[in-house]
């Protein structure tokens, strides 16, 4: 075993994996398109609201667009933008490559932060930082799914407000894991001595994201409990399979 397999994350020429960069969005949006599925949802022409158009937003923006989507606002640290007749996200992302503002573009009005997170929509992408959704704007929050592509974007007073209305919350666990799991594809493929396709990469992102939103979504219907309780208790019932597996605990 060489030293670069505890590195990941490297470019392609030094060993890397093709796809890492994207990986998180893609995997975000896979998720997203799975729980449309879920509830019987034809994703297209759909309205989706993505917080956040850095690495992971702006490429979970791009894929569901290219699923038929219509995009109507989006934000980075300088502040939001909207066009409900759908922002064009090919030129916005050319856009940020030149000037690195989304509030800059020309294809999309200003608004606040906070009053893009209320828009009518049905997906809501929470790509930005922790604690967007609290007990003080949850309740005025329309979307049908929230995905957390950040980490910890709901808190837990939230999530109750949410499950109340009916809102089907993606925990950050499940739906923005693409990008470890292309990490883990990148070690194994170093480990192997070998080099995978984009092409390889993104099949395998699709599968394993599918099967673990149907893991994820089968258990909570099964228990009748949210997605993100169900996703904690897949992750720690096979942690400790493994550490049973292994002789850990007696």
């Amino acid at each position: 075993m060489t030293q670069g397999c505890y590195v990941t994350g490297k470019p392609v020429i030094l060993g890397g994996i093709p796809g890492r960069r994207e990986a998180t969005g893609n995997g975000v949006a896979i998720t997203v398109l799975k729980a449309l599925e879920k509830m019987g949802i034809d994703p297209k022409g759909k309205i989706a609201v993505v917080q956040g158009f850095g690495n992971v937003g702006s490429v979970a923006a791009f894929a569901l667009h290219k699923a038929g989507m219509k995009i109507i606002a989006t934000s980075d640290i300088k502040g939001g933008i909207v066009n409900q007749g759908g922002l064009d996200i090919d030129e916005l992302i050319t856009h940020q490559g030149d000037c690195d503002r989304v509030v800059e573009f020309d294809g999309g009005d200003k608004i606040g932060g906070k009053e893009m997170l209320e828009l009518p929509c049905d997906v809501l992408v929470l790509a930005a930082s922790a604690n967007q959704i609290t007990a003080d704007n949850a309740s005025r929050i329309t979307a049908k799914i929230i995905a957390e592509g950040a980490n910890s974007p709901t808190s837990p007073e939230a999530d109750k407000i949410l499950a109340d209305n009916g809102i089907l919350v993606i925990p950050d666990i499940l739906c923005n894991a693409g990008g470890v799991f292309v990490s883990y594809l990148e070690y194994m493929q170093e480990t192997q001595q070998e080099q995978m396709t984009e092409e390889e990469v993104n099949e395998r992102l699709l599968k394993r994201m599918s099967k673990k939103f149907a893991q994820v979504s089968e258990l909570a219907d099964e228990r009748k409990i949210d997605m993100r309780e169900a996703a904690m208790y897949l992750a720690i019932k096979n942690v400790c399979t493994a550490m049973v597996a292994r002789g850990k605990l007696p």
